[in-house]
């Protein structure tokens, strides 16, 4: 397969990174990942997120955004200077590579709801951003679908579109996020876990034209090197899987979501870091 692709997700500045990430890059381009895109999760770690990217302007896209699990009592002041920094990235003040989106945001109560008003009102700050800014949304999600769907129906109108970041529902869950007219779903590694019913689901369910690949490395690797690292290279055997499920050509997976991270981020694969 001579077309390239995209990894939508994937914390390459994570420390488990740290030690080997030039060959993590190699690796991902000999795969045939061309561009592979970066959110951040706090305040702390986004002056190394945007170092990493500036090493690899043409490869590297940054978001800027809080995750949900580490909103804290401090998430307003955190918010503050996130904002702005986001701000002066797009208006090309702080030298760095330009921010494609807002994230990793979201809503997580899988482990615990003691934070769950502020992350609601966190969530909701940075969907305000995303509309001041034209940006779409990288959106985490975990037991908490019903309180995020109302939430962005609020700003449904005014959204440039977004992804439902992991997406590993049912095709209940997923025909009401893909009301959403402008946002996709980002498939990753369990898609070939023998336990999800993803396979099955949505060649049914899901239109090519609503899906992005993303690995979310270095978590949540795919078969058969679940339990190990995950890194970008990886998201090759995630395209290989919708290829089989959907039954097409990789090189037609490739075609579309492609074309698909295109209309929601406006960055294609032959498109250059600014």
């Amino acid at each position: 397969m001579t077309t390239t692709f995209i990894d939508t997700h994937a914390h390459l500045d994570g420390e488990e990174f740290q030690d080997d990430l030039p060959e993590v890059i190699a690796r991902a381009k000999a795969a045939g990942v061309e561009k592979i895109f970066v959110p951040a999760i706090d305040l702390v770690h986004l002056p190394d997120l945007m170092n990493v990217c500036r090493k690899y302007p043409d490869t590297l896209h940054p978001m800027i955004g809080l995750h949900p699990e580490e909103v804290r009592d401090d998430w307003k002041d955190v918010l503050k200077n996130m904002k702005q920094h986001l701000l002066d990235n797009l208006a090309g003040t702080n030298d760095e590579p330009r921010c494609i989106a807002v994230g990793e945001v979201g809503l997580d109560y899988y482990w615990s709801r003691e934070y769950e008003h502020e992350q609601l009102e966190a969530f909701e700050e940075q969907v305000k951003w995303a509309v001041e800014c034209q940006l779409p949304l990288m959106i985490h999600c975990r037991k908490a679908q019903n309180e995020m769907v109302k939430l962005l129906r609020k700003y449904e109108k005014d959204l440039p579109g977004g992804v439902f970041h992991c997406f590993t529902g049912n095709d209940k869950e997923a025909a009401e996020l893909l009301s959403f007219q402008r946002f996709v779903l980002g498939i990753g590694g369990v898609l070939t876990f023998k336990s999800s019913n993803l396979r099955e689901m949505l060649p049914t369910h899901v239109p090519l034209n609503r899906i992005v690949l993303e690995t979310d490395s270095p978590y949540m690797a795919p078969t058969p090197n679940r339990g190990k690292r995950n890194e970008s290279a990886f998201v090759a055997l995630v395209l290989k899987q919708l290829a089989q499920s959907y039954q097409v050509s990789e090189e037609e997976i490739a075609v579309q979501t492609n074309a698909n991270v295109q209309r929601v981020f406006g960055v294609g694969v032959m498109d250059k870091a600014v």
